[in-house]
């Protein structure tokens, strides 16, 4: 007998939690109406930085950006680097839309939806990084096979980077840790990028504070940033 159901979101193929939120005001329902198609990853064909922006650059990947604050603080850091981000939750994207516009980002393509269709569409070894921050733990044994630190999800990620390429995974919740390290320690194609634990205890460089990190904070979580490099 087994803690959990077989599969992950690999082979679920379906989303799980909410969507929507509280009814959006009329502003951001014009950035939904106006902007939000301007910006959408297409829904068909082979997914690529010439294909998204017009010409090749180092192509960058979130799954489940929040309220996009990470997404845009590294699109305004690297102009010339385009960024994808992936969120099922309306009013996660409508909250990335206003950093699109306050910030004048036309680096930025976004997806309202399932990442890992999108991230199935991108050619093997195209991105140069992979993001997961605070993804939603799903705590309950029964729950595991929903998380996306699962072997399937991680096999994927690890295809679609490019050797020496960087996926990066942040979470405050110790049971979610566990289980990412028990994953990632075995899968060969990655590198985890930390000599001490102040590797992983200390938010690095060109890593902004997203609002899901400051509320964990507020109540006393301790959060952990984890690198990995693949092979």
């Amino acid at each position: 007998m087994t803690a959990h159901k077989s599969g992950d979101p690999t082979t679920l193929n379906r989303l799980y939690g909410r969507q929507s939120g509280p009814r959006l005001r009329k502003g951001q329902q014009e950035l939904v109406d106006t902007l939000l198609p301007a910006l959408s990853v297409p829904e068909e064909g082979e997914v690529t930085a010439a294909n998204l922006f017009g010409y090749d650059r180092p192509l960058h990947f979130e799954i489940g950006f929040g309220g996009g604050e990470h997404l845009a603080y590294r699109a305004d850091l690297l102009p010339d680097h385009g960024f994808i981000g992936c969120e099922p939750f309306l009013n996660g994207v409508v909250q990335a839309l206003g950093h699109v516009r306050d910030q004048a980002l036309g680096n930025v393509r976004l997806h309202m939806g399932d990442a890992l269709q999108v991230l199935d569409r991108i050619p093997d070894g195209a991105l140069s990084f992979v993001y997961l921050l605070h993804p939603d733990p799903w705590p309950k044994a029964r729950h595991a096979k929903r998380r996306m630190m699962n072997p399937g999800p991680v096999a994927m990620i690890a295809r679609k980077l490019k050797p020496g390429g960087e996926f990066r995974f942040g979470t405050d919740h110790p049971v979610y840790l566990r289980w990412a390290l028990m994953v990632m320690n075995g899968h060969p194609d990655f590198e985890w990028l930390a000599n001490s634990p102040t590797d992983f205890q200390t938010r690095p460089g060109g890593w902004p504070e997203t609002r899901y990190e400051a509320k964990a904070r507020r109540i006393g979580h301790e959060v952990w940033y984890m690198k990995y490099r693949r092979k």
